[in-house]
């Protein structure tokens, strides 16, 4: 038996820097959790032959139109986001609707961080990420190529 055929290859960082591409991803009529995981698995390079957990392998992901990005059930009126400033009786509390009035890109950006990991590398992950309200962005001079869903 060859014993060199056993081995695990792991990524190097050089090599992972050069293989970086852009990706758009029109979010118009998709439901949020699924866009989310599938976006999350582009950022994290979990689609690529060479992935490393340990090194940020993944593409830079543009999604556009997020202020037409769908909710199933009754989630526009039940989900709530909770976060506590650290004061005594700092306890704030949005609504899902309230935050998608206000500014629809952070409803996808609080999606894709809670599926990443808590560490620095998915900090550094979670720069990757780009969301526009509308379907004008200002990285063409990337040349980023349009992604159908459907394929992934």
């Amino acid at each position: 038996m060859d014993s060199l055929s056993l081995k695990t290859i792991s990524a190097k960082k050089d090599y992972v820097v050069k293989s970086k591409s852009w990706i758009i991803i029109d979010a118009t009529n998709q439901i949020l959790g699924r866009l989310s995981t599938k976006i999350a698995c582009i950022i994290m390079g979990k689609h690529k032959p060479f992935f490393s957990s340990h090194i940020n392998c993944g593409d830079h992901v543009i999604v556009i139109n997020s202020n037409k990005i769908k909710l199933t059930g009754k989630k526009c009126n039940d989900k709530k986001y909770i976060h506590y400033t650290g004061y005594p009786g700092g306890q704030k509390i949005i609504s899902i609707k309230n935050l998608f009035n206000k500014d629809s890109r952070n409803i996808i950006y609080k999606s894709v961080k809670g599926m990443l990991p808590k560490n620095r590398l998915g900090r550094s992950i979670f720069k990757n990420l780009h969301v526009y309200p509308e379907s004008e962005h200002k990285h063409k001079a990337q040349n980023p190529s349009l992604l159908k869903l459907n394929k992934l």
